[in-house]
């Protein structure tokens, strides 16, 4: 691990671990503010409203996830998990608060879109750390030289294998841009 994101994952990792342990400690005000947000998604997804009726079971996974994925973030444990997990919560919260935030007066409108600019730029921070792959080759990469590697030892099979490997090669490059879009 560079010194970066020994320094960088823990810092970025300590917002969430304390709106994590705010939001349990406040579980009602936060269910408070997750109320019309919820009752929306369960009125878009009509499978989704036992979950989405309980606001306190709610706010509690919510704080729960924030701090345990910004643990696992800031040790540098399933950090590429975490951080989608941390993506989430955040688009959450972003709309929680963007939506419970006063807007009455000309300070409040200027503090309520200085807040959404901070969690918009956290979510920004943690979508880059889920594509990070710590100074290791990713799934595309490894990929892709996966294959490099054995069209040259096709170069030695028969017209028709080579014909059948160059299929099968054009598929898994299709099926490797799609699932990771390169």
């Amino acid at each position: 691990m560079t010194i970066v994101r020994f320094v960088a994952r823990p810092l970025l990792a300590s917002s969430f671990i304390a709106s994590g342990a705010d939001r349990l400690k406040n579980s009602d005000n936060t269910a408070e503010q997750l109320r019309p947000v919820l009752q929306r998604a369960g009125k878009t997804i009509p499978s989704a409203r036992s979950f989405t009726a309980n606001e306190q079971l709610v706010a509690k996974v919510v704080g729960g996830t924030q701090i345990g994925a910004g643990l696992l973030l800031g040790i540098g444990k399933l950090s590429r998990v975490a951080a989608l997990l941390l993506v989430v919560s955040s688009a959450l919260n972003t709309v929680v608060e963007y939506r419970s935030a006063d807007a009455s007066t000309k300070e409040a409108k200027t503090y309520r879109r200085n807040q959404l600019l901070k969690n918009v730029s956290l979510i920004g921070a943690v979508m880059l750390a889920a594509v990070d792959t710590n100074g290791r080759p990713g799934l595309a990469w490894r990929a892709e030289h996966l294959a490099g590697d054995a069209r040259k030892s096709a170069k030695s099979l028969s017209k028709d294998a080579r014909k059948q490997w160059q299929k099968a090669d054009k598929g898994v490059r299709s099926t490797a841009s799609d699932v990771f879009g390169s």
